[in-house]
């Protein structure tokens, strides 16, 4: 699982702040690099030299082979907060992708005939 990380022209891609979203990326979707062929992460400051509340935001995109990327975002007052928690809605969505497409293999219905 290859993590890619951008940042818009108002946050420094500094290596701590790579190292640190690729921690929290690990640590929250790591047991699903196995379906997952790159997560890609895009940070922005909606504010840009402004203060406001909220304006950190971090987008996840995961992609995997075969299937249509799914995406989760979340805006918060800093970009450590943006990232955990655009992380774990990520890791809901794809404990909920990865599930039901588990479940229809299980299932009678979701096999495909022996010829």
């Amino acid at each position: 699982m290859k993590i890619q990380i951008n940042t818009d022209k108002n946050i420094a891609g500094s290596e701590q702040l790579q190292a640190q979203t690729e921690a929290v990326i690990v640590a929250r979707l790591g047991r699903f690099q196995a379906q997952l062929t790159r997560i890609e992460a895009h940070l922005s400051d909606e504010n840009g030299q402004k203060a406001g509340q909220d304006d950190k935001k971090c987008m996840l995109e995961a992609r995997a082979e075969g299937r249509q990327p799914v995406t989760a975002s979340h805006s918060a007052a800093t970009l450590d907060q943006a990232i955990a928690g655009a992380a774990d809605k990520l890791q809901r969505l794809l404990e909920s992708t990865f599930g039901q497409l588990n479940a229809q293999e299980r299932s009678p219905a979701g096999r495909q005939p022996v010829p």
